[in-house]
């Protein structure tokens, strides 16, 4: 449901100016595991008992938000990778300014695609400004890779550290959730609710990347292995040790478990895919 909706609202590679396009699809279509428009769809399915109609613009939304992001993160200014999902980065492909340029429509795109969402304009703007604040400066996904940067090469406290993934990664993870709740008219409870849920899972997520950047090769992975370890990273495993750093990402699923005892068993889908984020190897 995701890509083919993605399929329809991206435009065309063939449509002027074609480069532009032809990098978005580059990057939106090279494969990933679209976590993020699935947990807002079964975010939705659960409050609403069935599947939202119109649902999956709202995920496929938040994918090109995703890979605006995987795009910039990727340039050379910033973590300098040539390989992502298992082929060539964007601007290996097309250069740095068309992928610069890519980035910047995939967002400019999603906010179109969320103006038009098919639910009231109320719950319309509340997602809207949702994903913004996810995305942006303040422990956002934005402020999140700012403080990244300035921590490569220093050893960060805990605080430093859990700042770092909770604004660059559990942010948009918490907004995937918390606005699959929203559209499906879930109350300010059962949204608060997903939000807590999709904030542990959030950092759970980026706590198991950190562990296969140094136990996966590039292969498995689908991205340069050991980026972390070479740019001198925050991580958890660089703090605290595989052993213990995955011990914690047990426990944030647990703490999402409990956030979510209140649905009962309309829970079960989600919790089987933040068990899924831990358990994963690539």
């Amino acid at each position: 449901m995701t890509d083919a909706a993605l399929e329809r609202l991206l435009p065309p590679a063939s449509e002027r100016p074609a480069s532009i396009h032809q990098a978005m699809r580059h990057s939106v279509f090279a494969g990933g595991k679209r976590i993020r428009p699935i947990l807002c769809m079964e975010a939705g399915r659960m409050i609403a008992a069935t599947l939202p109609p119109g649902i999956e613009n709202l995920g496929a939304a938040l994918e090109m938000l995703h890979t605006y992001s995987l795009i910039h993160d990727d340039l050379p200014a910033l973590d300098n990778d040539d390989l992502r999902r298992g082929r060539p980065t964007c601007h290996k492909v097309f250069g740095e300014a068309i992928a610069i340029l890519a980035g910047d429509a995939l967002q400019t795109r999603a906010y179109e695609v969320l103006a038009r969402l098919q639910c009231g304009a109320e719950a319309r703007v509340r997602i809207i400004e949702e994903t913004a604040r996810g995305t942006g400066t303040v422990d956002g996904m934005i402020g999140g890779q700012v403080v990244d940067l300035e921590a490569e090469h220093t050893r960060p406290d805990v605080k430093t550290l859990e700042y770092i993934h909770r604004a660059k990664t559990a942010a948009l993870m918490a907004v995937s959730v918390v606005s699959g709740g929203i559209y499906a008219g879930g109350s300010q409870v059962e949204v608060e609710s997903l939000r807590t849920f999709g904030r542990s899972i959030g950092l759970a997520f980026q706590i198991v990347d950190d562990v296969l950047d140094v136990t996966q090769t590039s292969e498995q992975l689908g991205k340069t292995a050991g980026k972390d370890t070479a740019a001198e990273k925050a991580t958890y495993p660089a703090l605290f040790g595989i052993d213990e750093s995955l011990k914690k990402a047990d426990a944030l699923v647990a703490s999402a478990f409990d956030s979510l005892e209140c649905f009962g068993s309309q829970a079960d889908t989600l919790k089987s895919l933040a068990r899924f984020l831990v358990e994963r190897k690539k």
